[in-house]
């Protein structure tokens, strides 16, 4: 069955780095598009970046351009967020998505991964 599974979450300080990882099981990982969401307690899920199926075209929101890289390695059917200066306001639950449509500030995808925690302090 098809899986997301991500990976690389963890705790770090304003201005730090982070690099999660969303390995895909189950399907021809090179086909679909993907994303990442994050979302905090009492919010709505919120589309952060997207990378078409073939890494040509990515897609931020503006609070983290410059400062977030979204990439993907079909080889090893794996996509990456790599996340510098990171901000308080970067804390939230990061998930992966398939096949992503943007809405607004959200959106939808047909999977999703369980989710991986980012932390950070000032």
């Amino acid at each position: 069955q098809v899986q997301l599974v991500e990976s690389g979450g963890g705790s770090v300080q304003a201005g730090g780095s982070l690099r999660l990882a969303c390995a895909g099981f189950g399907y021809a990982f090179s086909v679909y598009n993907l994303a990442w969401f994050r979302q905090t307690p009492g919010k709505e899920r919120e589309f952060v970046a997207g990378i078409s199926w073939n890494g040509d075209t990515k897609d931020y929101i503006d609070s983290v351009k410059g400062r977030f890289t979204i990439s993907r390695d079909n080889a090893k059917n794996t996509m990456y967020l790599q996340m510098n200066n990171l901000k308080t306001e970067d804390t939230a639950v990061y998930y992966c998505a398939r096949n992503y449509v943007r809405l607004g500030a959200g959106g939808r995808g047909d999977y999703w991964g369980q989710g991986t925690q980012v932390t950070v302090s000032s």
